[in-house]
């Protein structure tokens, strides 16, 4: 009796220990991959960034022109210059380099497939955000599912108590990198003049000026039917890089009658401003049908039988 007792108490504290072991196995599950979730998000504040500067699978990508970046960047940044993001001359009137480029790319910074990018642009005007927009469109046409933006740009991050910063370089050691692209995300001129006269609507992210055909190239005006709204009104008012909050974006593309669901496609004039549009539009409003028409108008305008006229 008294083993049938003993055995009793030991299986019931054998279990109660699995019980326990497992829950902390949870819990540990729960952290680290809800903290990676969260630190996937496209945007991340210059707190969140100066609480996870140490942390291993981080790579942070400093958008200054190289002289800013000798002077002074985050603890661990490695500098990327925006123009090798980008073809010179581009092909068909993309930008966008092709994806074997794209892959010794990444992985020549050191970013592998699971790596967590932070884009860090310096945030003193919103052409600056769109450097990093751009890259950071690139990296998800190529699969990448891992990036974010600093909000704010170092601009921000400079704003905190105890920021810090350095003028030592970061070693990079190279590292495989395989792409899973996403060409859809991608579409030429004919795609999107196939879209254009199935009526999806399309946005120019131009300013009004360029819009109304008051500046511009040889074919002034727009892709007639699109409606516009200037991409620098995405950002906080004299707050540099700073997004506006999603109820403000939402009523700004309200005002402008255009909808945060449902198929559009954003241009301007070569891909670089109407990207911090998509970023708005597909990341941070959650419209997974945007797409980013890279050509844009500097492709379009060069076919002559492509539709443009001025709005009235």
């Amino acid at each position: 009796m008294n083993q049938m007792l003993y055995c009793c108490k030991l299986g019931l504290k054998n279990k109660f220990s699995s019980v326990r072991r497992l829950g902390l196995l949870l819990l540990f599950i729960f952290f680290t991959f809800g903290q990676q979730a969260q630190a996937a998000a496209p945007l991340v504040s210059a707190q969140w960034l100066q609480e996870n500067l140490s942390q291993p699978n981080i790579r942070i990508l400093d958008l200054q022109p190289t002289s800013g970046y000798e002077r002074v960047h985050l603890p661990g940044a490695i500098n990327s210059q925006y123009n090798i993001w980008r073809q010179n001359k581009p092909m068909q009137g993309q930008a966008l380099p092709d994806i074997a480029y794209l892959e010794k790319l990444m992985g020549s910074l050191g970013i592998s497939n699971n790596t967590h990018v932070i884009l860090t642009p310096v945030g003193a005007n919103p052409s600056e955000i769109a450097i990093a927009t751009r890259i950071y469109w690139s990296m998800k046409v190529l699969g990448h599912k891992a990036v974010s933006i600093l909000d704010g740009g170092l601009i921000a991050y400079s704003k905190l108590p105890k920021a810090s910063f350095t003028q030592a370089k970061t070693p990079v050691r190279s590292v495989p990198y395989t792409a899973v692209p996403n060409l859809a995300m991608a579409p030429s001129a004919m795609d999107v003049l196939s879209e254009w006269k199935k009526g999806t609507p399309l946005v120019d992210y131009r300013s009004e000026a360029e819009y109304f055909g008051k500046v511009g190239g040889t074919r002034l005006g727009t892709i007639t039917g699109a409606k516009n709204l200037p991409y620098d009104l995405l950002l906080e008012q004299g707050q540099g890089g700073r997004f506006l909050p999603v109820n403000k974006l939402k009523t700004l593309f309200q005002s402008r009658n255009i909808n945060t669901s449902g198929p559009a496609i954003g241009f301007c004039n070569s891909g670089h401003r109407a990207s911090l549009a998509w970023f708005v539009s597909h990341e941070i409003l959650g419209n997974k049908e945007a797409l980013l028409y890279d050509g844009s108008m500097a492709e379009w305008s060069k076919q002559p039988d492509y539709p443009i006229s001025i709005p009235k």
